[in-house]
């Protein structure tokens, strides 16, 4: 069977056995269709380490992210995105037991610590009362950003929702996120509270939780507001609020976590409640606790 055969397998039992979203599939087909091309690899043994050292020296070499006049190279993390996706499919490979190189023989180059893009909590509360809520377009976008600091939905799980998904004489709603996993989110006293008066004051017909406004209403489309919209609109009340850097949803979402954190909650919790599968990646958040250790060791140690 050859690579092109191969792969479409692959990229189905990621999505019906793996559960990826489509967005996940599509990408590993891309990063795997690089590689073969570069490799000229038509069948499995076609893939051998030389060429994969090779497909990284180019990979390392191709243009990134433009600073100014100046054109970045492809970022390391970036460039691991390739390497997990072939990693991923030769497992693939040894689980229908075809012979291929290991896939542990790829290693992913090492990338900086994460880091955060935060805003203060005086930066988030002036982001919050943006909006004019003597508009239904403010109305929703008041309920849109109470609702992301309430909950720390991803955009994807915000804009999916629909009315029938949020039950507003109860305090939690069940969302489904990354990998199709279900979990509880919590609505807060605000956060409700504005959603009830954007509802109350809703015309359209529509299921949709969230729905576009403007001229674009009436043109017979899907209602329902894009993660792009919802970006734009974000985008717009953190410049009328006075901040300078960049904020968007995901943003939000950091806030969400690094206030749970330090008020005292624990890193599981705040795990499942931001729906991640690993805590590798909710302990890039634990930064936010220094403060907090800085406090017991003052107190405690021994001067």
């Amino acid at each position: 069977m050859n690579l092109v055969e191969l792969k479409t397998q692959f990229l189905e039992y990621l999505e019906i056995e793996r559960g990826r979203s489509v967005k996940t599939v599509e990408n590993y087909d891309r990063y795997l269709e690089r590689y073969f091309e570069f490799a000229k690899a038509v069948k499995p043994k076609d893939i051998t380490e030389k060429n994969v050292r090779e497909f990284r020296l180019f990979l390392n070499r191709q243009p990134g992210t433009k600073v100014g006049s100046r054109m970045e190279p492809m970022k390391r993390r970036t460039q691991n995105y390739y390497l997990i996706a072939l990693r991923a499919f030769l497992k693939y490979l040894r689980k229908l037991e075809i012979e291929a190189i290991s896939p542990e023989l790829i290693e992913l180059a090492k990338v900086p610590d994460r880091s955060l893009d935060l805003i203060s909590s005086k930066e988030l509360k002036r982001l919050m009362t943006a909006p004019n809520t003597k508009q239904l377009e403010g109305k929703r976008d008041k309920a849109i950003l109470e609702l992301l600091f309430s909950t720390g939905l991803r955009i994807s799980e915000l804009c999916s929702l629909s009315i029938d998904d949020v039950d507003l004489t109860r305090d939690e709603f069940s969302v489904r996120g990354k990998g199709d996993k279900i979990r509880v989110v919590f609505i807060s006293d605000g956060a409700r509270s504005a959603l009830q008066d954007y509802l109350k004051n809703r015309k359209d017909m529509d299921d949709a939780l969230f729905v576009r406004y403007g001229r674009k209403m009436n043109d017979g489309g899907d209602l329902r507001l894009s993660p792009r919209a919802v970006q734009r609109l974000i985008k717009k009340y953190a410049a009328q609020a006075g901040i300078t850097r960049k904020v968007t949803p995901h943003v939000i979402r950091h806030s969400f976590a690094t206030d749970l954190l330090q008020n005292g909650a624990d890193i599981r919790s705040v795990q499942a409640l931001l729906g991640h599968a690993s805590i590798n990646t909710t302990q890039v958040y634990t930064h936010v606790t220094d403060k907090h250790l800085r406090e017991v060791h003052k107190k405690f140690h021994s001067k």
